[in-house]
């Protein structure tokens, strides 16, 4: 890393929030927010990372979250939990079945996918966990509700289809609009996540394919067919959603079942770009504050 990247780097570390987001949506939106009276999906989103509802701490947390969706939706609907330990050591590798996942339970990305735990060492995946507990996740892109959760290592069954691939991410963005009952939903589906051809795809709440690109992703070649259990996963992301006018509900699909993955309240930490841009006013329309 060059001088003048560590200078900048250094810079960003001692910037307030509010000038460090705005920054950040700047250069990667393209525009500069309005976060006093934000009218994008982006800007909204600012406005959440600054000012966020108190139930985002629990519900953001991995490990906490799947007490409310043993609530909301019932046990079956959880990946099972093999560990959660206070501290990661040998006796807990070796007591880990034969594939696993390994996560974390404060920020995005702390995900290890472990199909053969005979090709892999604790002292492998010990590095790994310490890499992620000692990340501050707040500091990452400085969603204040991250702050105050309790960095945890824990590993999880290992889904995966029939064809031994990982299912794909549903990420269904779930808005509820000042007296309506059931939300406006786009699902973004991403596929071959961990493959070779990662797509990505948006679709509404009918699946009608959205002509919206999803981050880096390349989108399919032709729309996917809808999911025979569509409706089940609308029932399940709505139960999870109410009571909050935009959360993001994570789910994977894997055969017949339908499994938990995550709420995300504040994805791309509001300086993620829409394309096109208008999709980034459409959204924010939706949403009241």
């Amino acid at each position: 890393m060059s001088l003048s990247k560590r200078l900048v780097d250094n810079a960003k570390g001692w910037l307030p929030d509010s000038i460090f987001l705005r920054i950040a949506h700047l250069h990667k939106v393209g525009r500069f927010p309005n976060i006093k009276a934000p009218r994008t999906f982006n800007e909204k989103i600012l406005y959440r990372c600054l000012h966020p509802d108190p139930r985002f701490v629990d519900l953001t947390d991995k490990l906490t979250v799947r007490d409310y969706v043993r609530d909301r939706i019932g046990d079956e609907h959880l990946p099972e939990l093999f560990a959660a330990p206070d501290k990661f050591t040998r006796e807990v590798f070796d007591a880990l079945p034969q594939r696993f996942v390994m996560k974390a339970n404060h920020g995005s990305g702390f995900v290890k996918l472990v199909h053969d735990k005979s090709e892999t060492t604790f002292e492998e995946l010990h590095a790994l966990a310490q890499q992620w507990l000692a990340t501050d996740f707040y500091r990452v892109a400085r969603e204040r509700h991250y702050r105050t959760i309790s960095p945890r290592i824990f590993f999880e069954e290992l889904l995966l289809e029939q064809t031994g691939i990982v299912p794909a991410d549903i990420k269904m963005h779930c808005f509820f609009r000042p007296g309506e009952r059931k939300p406006t939903v786009f699902t973004a589906l991403i596929s071959d996540r961990f493959g070779d051809h990662p797509r990505g795809d948006m679709y509404d709440g009918d699946w009608n394919r959205l002509d919206i690109a999803i981050g880096h992703y390349a989108r399919s070649e032709v729309p996917l067919p809808r999911p025979e259990n569509f409706d089940k996963l609308l029932a399940i992301a709505t139960a999870l959603a109410e009571g909050f006018e935009y959360v993001r509900v994570d789910l994977y699909a894997p055969g017949d079942k339908i499994y938990f993955g995550e709420l995300t309240f504040t994805p791309g930490a509001g300086v993620f770009p829409m394309r096109p841009d208008a999709v980034d006013y459409e959204w924010g329309r939706l949403m009241s504050s």
